[in-house]
């Protein structure tokens, strides 16, 4: 039996192997993720304190421990985001498919019926 691949085209079915290289980008998209669980964390910890400051009869420990909510929800939001386009970037995950434009009108011909024939 001779080989499957013969002639002057034959050769490997495989690219050259590429080296990973050193991508920016995808370096400073894990750090930005990084420092805002970092920060998400800190602010976490700064509302539990803030509520047992505030259940202790400092009225104005409500308004930091709502600020410091506000920001820990603001952290990990957009460390959500910043680890869905690091996905993204790394092709672990593709983009969602085009929305449907729903059903479109019949085309009709410029001219009526008498045009079209």
């Amino acid at each position: 039996m001779s080989p499957v691949a013969a002639g002057k085209r034959a050769g490997s079915r495989r690219g050259a192997k590429r080296r990973p290289a050193f991508q920016p980008r995808l370096a400073l998209l894990a750090l930005g993720v990084t420092a805002l669980v970092v920060a998400w964390g800190y602010l976490v910890y700064a509302a539990i304190d803030f509520g047992a400051t505030a259940r202790g009869g400092e009225s104005a420990a409500w308004a930091f421990l709502a600020l410091a909510s506000l920001g820990a929800v603001a952290c990990l939001f957009a460390g959500l985001m910043l680890i869905v386009r690091l996905l993204r970037e790394l092709g672990i995950t593709s983009p969602p498919p085009p929305r449907d434009p729903g059903p479109q009108p019949p085309s009709v011909a410029p001219g009526g019926r008498r045009a079209a024939r």
